[in-house]
């Protein structure tokens, strides 16, 4: 006998390009290829997985009484759903011969599918710790530490983002040794403590999601997995094995020279300047001197340079200092505040980025950014 089941067009096109994400377009496993659509109780569960993250949701079918399972070629299946206007459409399915046709008003559709019980199965999470925690939050947290990850193949744990939860509140880091993003929450705490590196890409994914809704995120790890459970969403996650870099050794906590600036005028300062900049190191220099700064680029190899003047508040002893201009703009453009605060020690020593006015005394932001030396 057949499986067959009825569901909006509209519904299941959303819900499948928000997990879609997570298809890779080159696969070890032709099944990765698919979706897994089970069907029980009048809801359909459909996942995509490319091994380490796993992404699911549930739709609720307009028809649909029986149990069963199948592969759905993902592409095909995107591409025929979007040239749908919102419409009721009918599966129906040969679970043994995994043939799939789509019936719509105007027409048929047939294709091949694939047995789901080939599909990957998702971690067991016995055992695991979890927390609660606010959409927006976490949608936060991703969103100022994500930028600054590595993409070392050779150092795989400098590639995601370093989670720690405890009873104090929440840490989260990222850096790729020229800078450091240091994000946290002390109004949050979490009676399991724990730490894990998660991976880029299920971030990525997760970052995607909380934008679209609000609401309570529930996290819970094992010492693999990780897994998350927002709205009608789950994504499981393969954790990255090994030891985070002792990031507090590298925050120099001595840093007598504090400039504080309006954020957007540094910003698009920078973003000018550093057009004239040496395209292999982009290179801006910074000289303050009292309560002036002065923002230059050259490239010799053109003769190309470019000088701008801001006024500023600077507590310190007058000093030159060079930065590249992509990470200093990275770190501008995901602060949100109007001042920002640049604390420095010395020329060869990192700057250090901060929220100049703290609008939520809870959070707690610290942007790292190592020098480059100035060829004078």
């Amino acid at each position: 006998m057949a499986l067959k089941f009825i569901v909006s067009s509209s519904k299941i096109l959303k819900q499948l390009q928000q997990i879609s994400g997570v298809l890779n377009s080159s696969n070890p496993l032709p099944i990765l290829d698919n979706f897994l659509f089970v069907i029980d109780k009048g809801m359909l569960t459909a996942s995509a997985s490319d091994l380490e993250s796993t992404m699911t949701t549930q739709i609720e079918l307009v028809e649909g009484k029986q149990t069963g399972k199948i592969a759905v070629p993902a592409k095909i299946l995107l591409e025929t759903l979007k040239t749908f206007q919102d419409h009721p459409l009918t599966f129906v399915v040969d679970e043994k011969q995994f043939n799939i046709e789509i019936v719509s008003d105007n027409g048929k559709y047939k294709l091949t599918g694939f047995d789901g019980d080939e599909f990957p199965r998702l971690p067991a999470m016995s055992g695991s710790k979890s927390l609660e925690l606010d959409s927006e939050l976490m949608a936060a947290a991703i969103g100022k530490t994500l930028f600054a990850t590595g993409n070392d193949e050779l150092r795989p744990v400098m590639s995601g983002v370093f989670c720690q939860f405890s009873k104090d509140g929440l840490t989260f880091v990222a850096t790729d040794a020229h800078k450091l993003v240091r994000y946290r929450r002390t109004d949050v705490t979490s009676a399991s403590e724990g730490s894990f590196i998660l991976p880029k890409k299920p971030l990525t994914l997760l970052k995607n999601i909380l934008s679209t809704e609000q609401g309570k995120l529930k996290v819970s790890f094992t010492d693999n997995n990780a897994f998350f459970e927002f709205g009608n969403f789950t994504l499981t996650c393969r954790l990255i094995d090994g030891r985070y870099p002792n990031y507090e050794a590298v925050i120099p906590t001595d840093n007598p020279n504090q400039l504080t600036i309006e954020r957007t005028r540094l910003l698009n300062s920078v973003k000018r300047v550093s057009i004239f900049s040496n395209k292999t190191t982009h290179q801006v220099r910074l000289r303050i001197n009292g309560s002036e700064l002065q923002i230059s680029a050259e490239d010799l190899d053109f003769a190309n340079e470019a000088n701008e003047r801001l006024g500023c508040d600077y507590i310190g002893e007058d000093m030159e200092i060079g930065f590249n201009a992509r990470f200093l703009m990275d770190m501008l453009n995901n602060l949100e505040n109007d001042s920002i605060r640049i604390e420095m020690s010395a020329p060869n020593r990192a700057g250090i980025l901060s929220p100049g006015e703290n609008s939520n005394p809870g959070e707690d932001i610290l942007m790292l950014v190592m020098p480059v030396m100035l060829n004078n």
